[in-house]
């Protein structure tokens, strides 16, 4: 039996490590394969992940490791989120010449020239925020044509029900129509010279700071017609100066690259920046588990639990179960952790205790999923999530393959699968896989265990993968095949109430 002192200490400090703050006490990363050094090194990079898994706890960490003449400044966009196109870029650019305005003396010494050229950088910004937009331009933004980190996801609305029509042959060209301030984006971009060579004389006048890493968490929060021109605006920024930036954000939710009509906005992957994946999936199961493990571990470590006291907070499959529940994020899997050990005053974890806390987690998901997401999309996803659940009732099964031919040409139901997949609805078990009866390749899918674990009715009546078993992948080769015909058929049937069937257990499943 764990002495209670230590599960107190265990539970206090996972609950403090749930959320990373600036300059709170700093929390230990599971640095698995080159992620911290990526992060510190004088390269470009972005930090692709879901919700959870670690990207703002990796960029703080990576700030503590940097040598003495390298220096970070911090920016997470969700403090921007509310700001209009370009203003949100001059906020951005404002509180990055504050910070280095605040960290004058300690980065590049009493140098009254760089004081007064600071003050004047940060004094024409402020005054351009202000500044009142003279010319609206609508411009078409065509996703179609975007490359690099993602697709919008568009599909069609019907005035009685929220519905998506897979059915159709070419994939439709998506426009959006944004404000463009074309005075203030000119204005910013003429001045864009002027403000290089005044960074270059900040570095040629400093006597400790020779490098500067330029964190931006959160990408996804900005408004995702304006993610390529702020990203285009800082590459272009940084690009020839010994500064770096390094861009954390969920892949499927974020345009870091678009063409405009053969103009090339933003920063392509692997050309402008490298990419850095820090999440874990259920293609390979094992790796997932034993990362969660050692974060765990790690706390445990913390707490003064050795590794066999914290394996006796588990029983059966309790541990295994607990990642398939959180989908291998690690916030999550902790998170749950903590009820499941509060709800039970500290007995161990097993498959009952998680199976009952799964479909509060699950709406808890779908919350997260219409704060993030923009309002013209929110139908729509709640929409995607009813079509793949009523899938795997009616087959009676959580895993389901959907043909890699479709989700190559089939431009929205690819977008909609990646985005369901950044808000841990579905979760990537397998791809090129091959089916026992039918033709092709195919991706494997997991429904999140929060559709299903806690319909009593479902009981040997559902047949479940176990993604931590080795026979895992080839029973997936049996699994139900989602066609583009199914999804059509799915997708006139989704009722007004979606979401609320979504939350409630229905009285019956056929």
């Amino acid at each position: 039996m764990v002495e209670q002192q230590k599960l107190q200490r265990l539970r206090q400090l996972i609950t403090e490590g749930l959320r990373v703050q600036l300059g709170g006490e700093r929390i230990s990363y599971i640095n698995v394969g080159h992620a911290l050094e990526d992060a510190s090194a004088k390269q470009n990079h972005t930090i692709f992940a879901r919700r959870g898994c670690g990207k703002t706890l990796l960029l703080h960490a990576s700030a503590a490791e940097l040598g003495n003449d390298v220096r970070a400044i911090y920016l997470n966009c969700e403090d921007f989120k509310r700001h209009s196109f370009p203003n949100v870029l001059i906020v951005i650019l404002h509180t990055l010449f504050s910070d280095l305005e605040a960290n004058l003396t300690g980065w590049f010494g009493r140098k009254a020239q760089t004081r007064r050229l600071l003050g004047e950088i940060t004094k024409k910004l402020k005054a351009m925020q202000h500044q009142p937009d003279e010319v609206d331009e609508a411009v078409k933004q065509t996703f179609g044509a975007e490359q690099g980190t993602g697709a919008s996801l568009e599909v069609p609305v019907h005035a009685a029900k929220v519905g998506l029509n897979a059915s159709r042959k070419e994939k439709s060209e998506v426009e959006r129509a944004f404000k463009h301030h074309r005075e203030k984006l000119r204005d910013l971009d003429h001045w864009l010279p002027e403000l290089k060579k005044n960074l270059r004389t900040f570095f040629e006048l400093s006597t400790n700071v020779r490098t500067i890493l330029l964190q931006i968490d959160d990408l996804y929060h900005l408004k995702r017609a304006d993610q390529a021109f702020v990203v285009d605006y800082i590459h272009r920024l940084c690009k020839d100066l010994p500064i770096f930036f390094k861009i954390a954000t969920m892949r499927h939710a974020s345009t870091l690259f678009a063409d405009r009509e053969g103009q090339p906005i933003g920063a392509q992957e692997r050309h402008d920046f490298q990419p850095v994946n820090i999440d874990y999936t259920f293609s390979d199961f094992k790796r997932t588990s034993n990362l969660n493990w050692q974060i765990l571990r790690e706390y445990g470590r913390q707490a003064d639990l050795d590794e066999k006291e914290l394996k006796q907070l588990f029983k059966g499959e309790g541990f295994d179960r607990l990642v398939l529940a959180g989908g291998g994020v690690p916030r999550d899997v902790l998170s749950l952790f903590l009820e499941a050990m509060s709800a039970h005053d500290g007995e161990a974890v097993g498959k009952d205790e998680v199976r009952v806390l799964s479909k509060s987690n699950l709406e808890r998901r779908i919350e997260e999923l219409k704060k993030d997401s923009h309002a013209d999309e929110q139908d729509l996803l709640i929409a995607g999530i009813y079509m793949l659940r009523s899938f795997c009732l009616s087959k009676k099964t959580n895993i389901f393959l959907v043909p890699e031919k479709m989700m190559q040409q089939q431009e929205e139901w690819k977008s909609l699968f990646n985005r369901l997949l950044d808000y841990r609805i579905i979760h990537q078990a397998g791809s090129a896989l091959t089916h026992k009866s039918s033709p092709g390749n195919y991706q494997a899918f997991a429904i999140d265990i929060g559709c299903y674990a806690h319909f009593r009715k479902m009981e040997n009546r559902f047949t479940e993968i176990d993604l931590s078993r080795v026979e895992a992948k080839d029973q997936m080769r049996s699994a139900p095949i989602l066609t583009e015909q199914e999804l059509g058929s799915l997708s006139s049937s989704v009722p007004q109430n979606a979401e609320q069937l979504l939350v409630q257990q229905p009285e019956e499943v056929e």
